[in-house]
């Protein structure tokens, strides 16, 4: 793993963006941002695709100068909605 992707993911806790308890789930955003990764597909709507920590993790993944992948599960991605 990078320094680049471990200093990213501390960032995302210490600023709020993800929980501390949340470090593994910071990291899966930060290897993606560094990475340079269009989209990122996760089924963790508690932590990371859920419409309260998205803005915050773009915005601490532009303020460490990443752009942010766009983040959704896989469904979203898809369009299918549950009715």
């Amino acid at each position: 793993m990078s320094a680049q992707v471990e200093l990213l993911a501390e960032v995302l806790c210490q600023q709020g963006a993800l929980p501390n308890k949340a470090r593994i789930d910071a990291l899966h955003v930060a290897a993606a941002a560094v990475a340079g990764v269009d989209y990122l597909l996760t089924w963790n709507c508690t932590h990371i695709a859920n419409a309260e920590t998205l803005p915050r993790i773009e915005a601490v993944c532009r303020a460490q100068g990443f752009e942010p992948p766009r983040i959704s599960t896989p469904m979203e991605l898809l369009g299918v909605h549950r009715h």
